[in-house]
């Protein structure tokens, strides 16, 4: 029998010993699992009894082969078709084409599907009809083929009772797995030889939206699509050959972050008959990394940068002080232009500074409910005065009527920064265009394109490096740098192209819908301090909110698993216990039910570890606080999406 991926080595071993053949199919009618006796009973082919395989193409084969005697094959394999969809138990006997005689038996299991046990019976039959041959002539051999009938229902009675034993722990085995593999927050799949999947729990669809969530049976790269399965084939091809790996991608269908691991099925033999194969979803993990990335990135440039800013910004007052003295003295004319001259340098290294600053300087994002129409029609009066008549900025604007969080400052610096870059290449005249859509509810996409001659090869590779122009002695060379680092400092990217006429700039967002309305509902208060808890009561309950309080995450848990009816949750990040609001987050989350909106407070400084991940996992108001502040905190509250942090 063909090789199926082992669920238990010692539960298939044991059902490839008894004398029945047994099957059990899904509710997809695809097989799950079969033993040896079943493909040699009836005489069946590999693909037939490898899991994945078509209860019609038995029944098929079955008919066409003449196992069921004269039969018109299509009637017959739809009539069995639709009796093994009712889910019904049934019990027969049927004679087969070479003589055997058989029963069958089947039973449906509870999360559909059903197993079928096949017992050889000739031999009983014949003796059945011995027996009615000679009933006439009652005899001590009459006697003896009773008394053989009798010892072989007794056997076969002992097996049923083994097979059904069998059965209930299959079944509950089987129960067990897939609710165990449906509540994690990942897709596990196994791919046989022929790279088609034989078993899926139902999550390809949440990992990788766009996807199917029953695949069993398919090719994989048909289930990922072209582009994708591009990406990950040659890690399958490597844990096919033994090496297992865990690497990230980005979904081409989705735009998804995705961490993938491929382990090598091996059995006892050591050879290789599939692959194991865990994704998770880790956008968000991926974006908050880079954001973090960029933050150490600065303050090594701020380290590096700020002693010698200094030292120079000292040097440029000695200069403006020497040079204002000079224009007091009596020079000549020429004299008088090369301090002005002078002067104007100075200045311009003074402004370079100031943006160096801003570069380096702590800047942490401060996302707030932003929409996006307003926000756009707001950014076209302010970028209009500074364009010429003959430039046309317009405005395409492709994002759904709903509040996204991002940072209205940083992003208006980048997008002005990006539309003043485009005026200058276009000149006097021509066209720039800024453009926004959403990506599968990944990244909002704000794209700026102009009509001018598109960027160099030098550009597309340099112009991100600090202090790189192409303006000469008109550009500083930081625009794009601050416009890079902005936007990584969200969580974001930026590409840079050539269109089919004129450059192309596009910034990448993370995409978090907000929501704006905090009506009045019942708050879970989760704060360890007895005198904070009682003031923090008051605020919440003059806002028209019903409270109920916790001290600890054990505590809130269980409140939260009685109250479904909470509308949000306000917890300190240190309780009591050692479990923090951290912990509190991950564990609503692994209970699998849809959990409030969950929003942290803290007393702890700014660069404290714990406070730092807090901040990247909910909204978060540093201690202390006034009423009207905890006000403002909720009413535009960011919706969080609690989920455990994956490990690096």
């Amino acid at each position: 029998m063909a090789r199926k991926p082992a669920n238990s080595g010692a539960l298939t071993a044991g059902l490839n010993l008894i004398q029945q053949a047994l099957t059990i199919y899904d509710s997809d009618l695809r097989l799950v699992l079969c033993n040896r006796r079943f493909q040699e009973m009836f005489g069946l082919p590999d693909r037939l009894c490898t899991p994945g395989a078509r209860f019609e193409d038995t029944i098929r084969h079955q008919a066409v082969t003449g196992d069921y005697g004269d039969v018109d094959p299509e009637e017959f394999v739809a009539a069995r078709v639709r009796q093994a969809l009712a889910f019904e138990p049934h019990y027969m006997e049927r004679a087969r084409a070479n003589g055997q005689m058989i029963s069958v038996e089947g039973a449906p299991l509870p999360q559909g599907g059903w197993v079928t046990v096949y017992t050889d019976i000739t031999q009983t039959k014949r003796q059945e009809a011995l027996l009615r041959a000679r009933s006439e002539e009652l005899s001590g051999k009459v006697l003896s083929h009773a008394e053989e009938l009798a010892a072989t229902n007794r056997k076969l009675a002992s097996t049923v009772a083994a097979l059904e034993e069998a059965k209930r722990e299959i079944t509950e085995m089987e129960a067990r797995t897939r609710l165990t593999t449906e509540m994690m927050p990942a897709h596990i799949s196994h791919v046989n030889g022929d790279r088609r999947y034989s078993y899926s729990n139902r999550k390809l669809g949440q990992v990788m939206p766009g996807r199917p969530t029953d695949v069993l049976g398919r090719h994989i790269a048909e289930v990922l699509g072209a582009p994708t399965y591009a990406v990950i084939e040659p890690y399958l091809n490597r844990a096919f050959k033994g090496e297992p790996s865990v690497f990230e991608f980005t979904d081409a269908l989705s735009a998804r972050r995705i961490r993938a691991a491929f382990t090598p099925d091996r059995d006892e033999d050591g050879e290789i008959g599939g692959v194991y194969i865990l994704s998770m979803d880790v956008t968000e993990e991926s974006q908050a990394r880079a954001a973090l990335q960029q933050t150490r990135r600065r303050e090594i440039a701020a380290q590096l940068t700020s002693g010698m800013a200094h030292d120079f910004s000292n040097l440029l007052t000695i200069i403006l002080g020497t040079q204002t003295r000079l224009q007091k003295m009596d020079l000549p004319p020429e004299a008088r232009d090369l301090i002005s001259a002078t002067l104007q340098a100075a200045h311009r290294g003074g402004a370079l500074l100031n943006q160096i600053a801003d570069m380096t300087g702590r800047r942490e994002p401060r996302p707030e409910p932003t929409r996006i129409a307003p926000f756009l029609h707001g950014l076209v009066q302010l970028a209009s005065p500074s364009l010429p008549e003959g430039v046309r900025l317009e405005i395409r604007d492709g994002t759904p009527d709903q509040s996204l969080m991002l940072d209205r400052g940083m992003l208006q610096d980048s997008l002005l920064n990006l539309v003043l870059n485009a005026r200058d290449s276009c000149g006097g005249r021509g066209r720039i265009v800024i453009s926004v859509h959403t990506v599968s509810e990944t990244w909002v996409e704000f794209t700026v394109t102009d009509s001018g001659p598109g960027f160099s090869q030098a550009a597309l590779a340099h112009a991100f490096d600090p202090f790189f122009t192409t303006k000469g002695d008109h550009g500083t060379g930081l625009g794009l740098a601050m416009v890079y680092d902005m936007t990584k400092l969200a969580g974001g990217e930026v590409r840079l192209s050539n269109g089919y006429m004129g450059a192309r700039v596009t910034l990448r967002l993370p995409y978090r819908p907000a929501v704006e309305n905090c009506a009045p509902g019942l708050v879970l208060l989760v704060e360890d301090s007895p005198d904070l808890r009682e003031g923090l009561r008051d605020m919440l309950t003059g806002m028209g909110h019903s409270v109920v309080e916790a001290a600890s995450v054990p505590e809130a848990l269980a409140l939260a698993e009685g109250l479904p009816e909470l509308t949000l949750i306000l917890s300190d990040i240190q309780l009591e216990g050692e479990a923090t609001g951290l912990d509190l987050i991950d564990r609503l989350a692994a209970t699998g039910r849809a959990a409030p909106p969950v929003f942290l407070m803290s007393s702890l400084p700014q660069g404290d570890p714990l406070r730092d991940r807090a901040a990247e996992r909910a909204p978060l108001l540093p201690k202390p606080f006034t009423s009207e502040m905890l006000a403002d905190f909720l009413q535009p509250g960011l919706r969080p999406s609690p989920r455990p942090e994956a490990a690096e």
